[in-house]
């Protein structure tokens, strides 16, 4: 029988979900500006509601935004969001309240670029089911600077140490793709610009093979820290032919048995607000609808 399908498009290799984003803000209140009243994002109802941390949803994944001194992500988070017109009115919005600090915002082609209070850059594009899939909400990439000469082995490291596909992407292979979830990625640009000190920040993904990658970062003094039984840690990316150092940002690797995996998040329409509201539309829906199903 032919085959009509190409079935290798439908494989994610061990990571199935990139989960959060975690950066350290000093403000609690600015951060709640930022994300919330300017992005248009949700605070999660459920959990970290104090004033010592915010989980903010994007989708099914979030950003996780602990009290403490400022952390600032080497690249970029990509997230999708629609209606350009709304962000950047919401963005306005907030800019007299956030002077002083590092925020700003901007319009590109595809995209607008905003900055919040200590310069973690979030990029924001309209749903593409092209470029992202069915995302209508969510963040399908984060993108980090790295040192020239680095990308060749962090495409080795993932399917080595994590069973997690990797491939090079433009044709000087200055950029490492890796892929944690469905239409989810991390990836490595290489740049010109000056390495800052890793400050902390990390990533979570959910793994299916949680011990064999656990067994093999072990064996390289890789593991950073320990958890739960759910639940460890790696900082350092290396070669793994010759061990050399590429690139540390803390992965926070999480087993699929985990408790809160797949945990349903809230994720409120922004549109909606006491002038504007309209019974039944309060929820913003995470992925495209059945009328933009793609017929396969």
């Amino acid at each position: 029988m032919q085959q009509p399908f190409d079935r290798t498009k439908e494989d994610l290799g061990n990571s199935i979900h990139l989960e959060h984003v975690n950066v350290q803000v000093p403000d609690q209140r600015l951060a709640m500006l930022f994300y919330v009243a300017g992005l248009g994002l949700t605070r999660d109802p459920y959990l970290m509601v104090s004033d010592s941390n915010m989980w903010v949803n994007v989708g099914r994944s979030q950003f996780h935004l602990p009290s403490g001194a400022p952390q600032v992500l080497r690249g970029h988070t990509g997230i999708v969001i629609s209606g350009r017109k709304a962000l950047l009115d919401r963005l306005t919005s907030v800019a007299k309240k956030l002077d002083g600090t590092a925020f700003a915002f901007r319009e590109h082609n595809d995209h607008v670029e905003a900055i919040c209070p200590w310069g973690n850059r979030v990029r924001c594009y309209e749903p593409d089911a092209a470029r992202f899939g069915r995302i209508t909400l969510g963040i399908p990439y984060v993108e980090f600077e790295v040192p020239h000469g680095t990308t060749k082995g962090i495409c080795a490291f993932y399917p080595k140490f994590m069973g997690i596909p990797a491939e090079p992407k433009n044709g000087d292979g200055a950029l490492a793709r890796v892929k944690v979830g469905k239409d989810q990625y991390l990836q490595f640009r290489e740049s010109d610009s000056p390495q800052p000190d890793y400050d902390g920040h990390h990533v979570q993904i959910y793994i299916t093979n949680f011990s064999a990658p656990h067994r093999l970062l072990s064996e390289r003094g890789l593991v950073s820290q320990e958890d739960n039984q759910y639940q460890y840690r790696f900082r350092d990316i290396v070669d793994p032919a010759d061990g050399r150092h590429l690139f540390t940002v803390e992965h926070e690797v999480r087993s699929a048995t985990h408790p809160m995996y797949l945990r349903p998040l809230v994720n409120r329409n922004p549109a909606q607000t006491n002038r504007t509201y309209a019974a039944g539309h309060e929820q913003w829906a995470f992925a495209m609808g059945p009328e933009q199903y793609d017929g396969r």
